[in-house]
């Protein structure tokens, strides 16, 4: 059969599809690039904010109108924590837990509906076969190595809809890599719900912590680039940013470490497992210790109780801390968490201009992060199909160095640049995009012209 996946939120909800994608190959379906070719639409939801289960409804019925007999398959954090409503949406024809997504290959399966419980297709479970290069030419796969979450932040859903922390083996996530590196990718985006606390649920084979995960995946596997997803501050332990030291051309510069408040009142109040102060050392040892690092970050404006000081510190926090790019949100009220019955609820459209302040000074900040390194030299793995130019002369493409920054350059129309890693010097700046051209392989990364 032909199956479309589709998917909103996390990166931990790309990793789970791609993980799909290469067992339903394995047993003979074809995964295809729309919803209107296909037999089965397989939606991948998200509920981190009421916002993200509308669009995760609205996303459902757009690929109702688009194919109106295809078989709708609703999974994930909105499906899980509102299945009654989401099963009643047009064309769903199943929906699936969080907890069984991983026997999601064998559910769509018709005969699957013969068995007499999930424990009887829990045995027949497929391992993560080596995922095929697919018809978009991704190049980064994310490598989902762990789910769940043992922290009761009180703004957050997603513990209600993941369950606890669950580690998968080393073992299995070295072979999937190296499944990954044999496929033609060139990073893989290592991601979890709670990704620092890889292993300290003892779930497992030989489960290790995520310094020893990431130092085997550089040691056995061939993988040229590996990225970290986001990591709460309270996980990273000494000694941590040393494996950049061992590894600095392998392992990305890029730390994605969420704040979510830079007033210690509100860090209270959300029952984050850190302060303004420690955050701020955290930030200060991984500078130190990675070279042209790059920072980005999640930021909640307007939680519960945040007074007009509360959200003045946090935008001075904010600044200094000189983040490239954030993720803000307005406070979201999500039934079932704490937070949701605080009193003191801010005001929709208090919230709004706040979510404006912070982007705008993060725009400010991510402009000069970026800006340090123009008429640098970075490499950058192209992406994607390219796009022609309106003249015919060629084709303008995309990609992202190491620190992830998004880099753009134009190659003649023969140049096919997807998949590669160039070394590539930046040299202008428009937005968030920096515009480079492509150099000798001898070019040394981080080179300043001379003269």
């Amino acid at each position: 059969m032909n199956v479309f996946l589709d998917q909103l939120g996390c990166r931990l909800n790309y990793g789970e599809n791609h993980v799909l994608a290469g067992q339903l190959r394995a047993a003979g379906h074809r995964v295809v690039n729309s919803a209107a070719g296909a037999h089965v639409v397989v939606v991948n939801t998200c509920a981190v904010t009421t916002e993200a289960g509308r669009k995760s409804r609205q996303l459902i019925r757009s690929h109702r109108k688009v194919n109106p007999k295809a078989r709708i398959v609703a999974t994930g954090c909105h499906s899980t924590l509102e299945p009654d409503a989401v099963a009643q949406l047009p064309g769903v024809w199943k929906v699936v837990p969080n907890q069984d997504k991983e026997l999601l290959a064998l559910l769509l399966e018709e005969w699957s509906r013969d068995l007499p419980d999930l424990a009887a297709l829990e045995r027949l479970r497929p391992d993560a076969s080596p995922i095929e290069e697919d018809e978009q030419g991704r190049t980064r796969a994310f490598v989902k190595v762990q789910d769940g979450c043992d922290n009761k932040c009180t703004f957050c859903v997603v513990t209600l809809a993941r369950g606890d922390s669950r580690s998968l083996a080393p073992e299995r996530i070295v072979d999937h890599i190296r499944g990954l590196t044999a496929a033609g990718y060139r990073e893989a985006v290592l991601t979890g719900v709670h990704l620092g606390s890889y292993g300290r649920d003892g779930t497992g084979a030989s489960v290790c912590d995520l310094a020893t995960l990431t130092r085997r995946i550089l040691e056995e596997t061939d993988i040229t680039r590996l990225r970290l997803s986001s990591l709460e501050p309270w996980d990273i332990e000494s000694g941590f940013f040393d494996l950049w030291q061992v590894w600095p051309h392998r392992l990305c510069p890029h730390l994605h470490l969420p704040l979510q408040a830079g007033a210690d009142r509100v860090l209270r109040r959300m029952a984050r497992r850190c302060t303004a102060a420690s955050y701020r050392a955290l930030v200060m040892e991984a500078r130190q210790a990675i070279p042209d690092l790059i920072l980005t970050t999640d930021v909640i404006a307007g939680f519960p109780g945040e007074t007009e000081r509360d959200f003045a510190e946090s935008l001075d926090f904010v600044r200094e801390m000189r983040f490239a790019h954030a993720h803000v949100f307005p406070y979201s009220a999500r039934p079932g968490t704490v937070a949701a019955s605080y009193p003191d609820q801010v005001h929709r459209q208090e919230k709004k201009a706040r979510v404006r302040q912070i982007q705008a000074v993060v725009e400010k900040t991510g402009q000069r992060e970026r800006a340090k390194f123009l008429h640098t030299v970075r490499p950058v793995l192209w992406e994607g199909l390219g796009r022609e130019l309106d003249d015919g002369t060629g084709r303008l493409w995309q990609g992202f160095t190491d620190n992830y920054l998004r880099v753009e350059t134009t190659a003649p129309p023969s140049e096919v640049l997807v998949n590669r890693i160039d070394p590539v010097r930046l040299e202008s700046l428009t937005g968030q995009v920096m515009a480079g051209t492509v150099c000798a392989e001898s070019a040394l990364v981080g080179e300043r012209p001379r003269g």
